[in-house]
């Protein structure tokens, strides 16, 4: 288990798990992956629901005994099993249901366990390509090329109390979120940043870290390429070593 009072940890990796994906095979190979490199967290979360999230937390508990925390696409994937519950709100769009609509109706499931949910500003940034996130959020990420909005956005964030603020590519992103919006950010924040989606390579997570994210964030990458979270955990290590 996690301690209770510090997440994430600085300078960590986390293993995202779609549960419509991650099954069989393929999610037996790659959790003996990262029974081997030891992220730091298993996130689990999607944005269908054909398959059950209880269901994939069992096989995640029978496998390894790494921290599990819910990173849900939608209502329907909330669940009482996991370690940690990040409690979305889409701060860089206007539809909302996913900056307050969702929150009201979860928050008397979640209240039976707010110990365990951390409320998290998350901000979709257009990297390259449309993104599942845009197309069920029906929001617009914000363009790369502005790293003002984004700084702003974290900024409000911050603000209103949230206690980490995700930037995130989105999943199928052609490319990573940029090092100078994360730098920005890092300046102008003091809250944890993560940093997810389009990340395809070691360096690009030695440059994440070193622009000041504390949670790097890692999907359909190691999917692909499951060397890339061994790679990613000896990035970790190497910051951490400092």
């Amino acid at each position: 288990m996690m301690k209770q009072d510090k997440f994430p940890e600085k300078k960590s990796i986390a293993l995202l798990l779609d549960p419509d994906k991650a099954k069989g095979d393929s999610l037996q190979n790659i959790l003996n992956v990262a029974g081997e490199s030891n992220p730091d967290y298993i996130f689990v979360g999607g944005s269908l629901t054909f398959n059950s999230i209880d269901n994939l937390i069992d096989a995640i508990r029978k496998k390894c005994s790494l921290p599990v925390v819910l990173f849900p696409g939608n209502l329907l994937q909330l669940t009482h099993k996991a370690d940690k519950i990040l409690l979305l709100s889409l701060i860089s769009g206007r539809n909302p249901e996913l900056l307050i609509g969702n929150h009201v109706v979860a928050a008397p499931f979640l209240h039976e366990v707010k110990e365990k949910v951390i409320s998290v500003g998350y901000i979709l940034i257009n990297c390259g390509a449309k993104t599942s996130v845009e197309y069920f959020s029906q929001t617009e990420a914000i363009p790369s090329n502005k790293p003002d909005i984004v700084v702003a956005t974290a900024m409000a964030g911050e603000m209103l109390g949230l206690k980490m603020i995700y930037l995130e590519a989105g999943s199928g992103a052609t490319n990573s979120v940029p090092t100078n919006i994360i730098k920005a950010v890092r300046e102008n924040i003091s809250i944890p940043i993560a940093v997810g989606g389009g990340i395809k390579k070691k360096k690009e997570i030695e440059e994440i870290f070193n622009a000041g994210a504390d949670l790097v964030i890692l999907g359909n990458g190691c999917e692909k390429d499951p060397q890339l979270l061994n790679d990613a955990c000896r990035a970790r290590d190497s910051f951490r070593n400092l």
